[in-house]
Parts: C-alpha cells; sequence; structure tokens
C-alpha cells in the first residue's frame, strides 16, 4: 500500500521503525500523504502534593492495561523524592495483589499474554539489563507459567535515566520508577527522549498543571489521570513518535486537500472562498 501509485494517504499505527519505512516508499512512489502514529516512552510524573492512592491507581493502569502492549504506556515513572518510597511501596504491593493473569477470556483475568514469543523474549532481555545495569526488581520479572507467553506484572525502582529500560520502549508489563527533586530537573529530564507521544502529571497544584503541560514535549499531557482518550480529543506525537493527529477534528485535515476557485466574471475578479476537497 505504501508503495502503491493510486493510493493518495496511509496512515499507520506501529513501531517507528516500521514508519520510517512507510515514509520512505511514500517518497519513492507518488508522495502520498502520511500521518504516523508511532512508539513512545512516556513520562508520568507524580509530585508530592497529589491524591497518592489516586496516582498509584492512575499509575497502576498507565503502565499494565492491556499488558504494556500500549504505545502511549507511561512506563518512565518519576515520583518526587519527598513520598518516592511511600509510593514504590504502594505500587508493589498493587502489582502484585491487582493483576490476574490467566485465560483472556476468562473474565476475571485482566493481564492476559504478550503477542508471541518473540516480544516475550525481548521482554525479558530488558529485564534482565535492568537487573544487570543496577536497577532494582522489587517484583516480577519472569516468564509466568509454562504454556503460553505471559509474562508477570514487573516493577523496577531505583531507575537511572541511562539504563536500557529507561531509553527503550519494552512494549510490556514493565515499570520504572526514578525519583525526583523539582520541577525544573524533572521537566529537563522527561524531555530527554527522542519521543513525544504522551505524558502525564500528577498534583493538586493548578499553576504547576498548566506549567508542566506547556512545558513537555508530548502531543497528549494528562493531568491527574492518563490514557483517557475521547473522539473529540487530537491524538498524537512529537518527535519520533510520529505526525499528523487521529481523531478530533485535527484528523479530518489529513482526509482533504484545501481547492481555490478563482472565476472572472464581467471583468471583475471574485475569489471565492477555498473549500476543502474529500479524497476518492
Amino acid at each position: 500500500m505504501a508503495n502503491h501509485m493510486d493510493i493518495e494517504k496511509i496512515g499507520f499505527t506501529g513501531s517507528t521503525e516500521v514508519g520510517r519505512i512507510i515514509q520512505e516508499a511514500s517518497a519513492k512512489s507518488n508522495l502520498k500523504r502520511v500521518t504516523l502514529e508511532l512508539g513512545g516512552k512516556s513520562p508520568n510524573i507524580v509530585f508530592d502534593d497529589c491524591d497518592l492512592d489516586q496516582a498509584v491507581a492512575a499509575a497502576h493502569m498507565g503502565v499494565f492495561f492491556n499488558v504494556g502492549q500500549c504505545c502511549c504506556a507511561g512506563t518512565r515513572l518519576y515520583v518526587q523524592e519527598t513520598m518516592y518510597d511511600k509510593f514504590v511501596q504502594k505500587m508493589v504491593e498493587k502489582a502484585q495483589n491487582d493483576r490476574v493473569l490467566g485465560d483472556p477470556y476468562d473474565p476475571k483475568t485482566n493481564h492476559g499474554p504478550q503477542i508471541d514469543g518473540e516480544q516475550l523474549k525481548k521482554i525479558l532481555g530488558l529485564v534482565e539489563s535492568g537487573v544487570k545495569q543496577g536497577a532494582s526488581l522489587q517484583t516480577g520479572g519472569a516468564q509466568y507459567g509454562e504454556k503460553g507467553f505471559f509474562m508477570q506484572p514487573t516493577v523496577f525502582a531505583d531507575v537511572q535515566d541511562h539504563m536500557d529500560i529507561s531509553t527503550q520502549e519494552i512494549f510490556g508489563p514493565v515499570m520504572q520508577i526514578s525519583s525526583f527533586k523539582n520541577e525544573e530537573e524533572i521537566i529537563e529530564r522527561a524531555n530527554n527522549t527522542n519521543f513525544g507521544l504522551a505524558a502525564a502529571v500528577f498534583t493538586k497544584n493548578v499553576d504547576r498543571m498548566y506549567h508542566m503541560s506547556s512545558a513537555l514535549k508530548a502531543g497528549s499531557v494528562w493531568g491527574n489521570c492518563y490514557n483517557i482518550l475521547v473522539p473529540q480529543s487530537p491524538f498524537g506525537g512529537f518527535k519520533e513518535s510520529g505526525f499528523g493527529r487521529d481523531l478530533g477534528e485535527y484528523a479530518l485535515n489529513h482526509y482533504t486537500e484545501v481547492k481555490c476557485v478563482t472565476l472572472a466574471v464581467l471583468r471583475r475578479i471574485h475569489s471565492l472562498s477555498c473549500y476543502k476537497l474529500a479524497f476518492t
């Protein structure tokens, strides 16, 4: 499709690597319009003035929803140092007690398998690198059972920004928790990534929320919640997380062309209003 001369628009959701291939194919074929919603390594920032239980619950779902197989998963979890230890304790307990692994067709199950064996192998390899590089494995870290591609819900603490688990998109149920001191520090660290799909901030300070949402280089910023997607709100990324938007009115612009028609009538030039012509 990306190479087809009669296709005028490609909208792709997937990895950054495949996104590059699609864009290259567009350039080599008919210069079709391309929008890309690609990978992410989204920061989830928790300040010490937040509602602790709410932040733990939202951050838990921000990583473990869909077994971590979510492009906007908030896997880089930053917690202010004044509440760090308490937050880590609560998060580990929640990961151990709230995830029910097993048959995805069982209504009680909320933690199914990874997509295939290759992905499970990649996750296990990154978990191993986290241990070797000095992160503190709090829970999980291994395959669950002998049948299928199940990964235990995994939580790392004391993660440093240079570690592989903090820089690479794992696409699995692996949470990385780090501490920070203040706003200035965490803005720089949160933006120090090639990705820019999403971010979240937990705080009761409205001024801080507005400041952080403006400073974070991400296509979506959630405040005191995570992974909230509605049809009216545009969704897409900055940097290597892609370009263009899905959802909302902005998404429609990618599927239309602007045509300007100018007619000479009775020796007077009237410029008609521009209008949008949908692809057919």
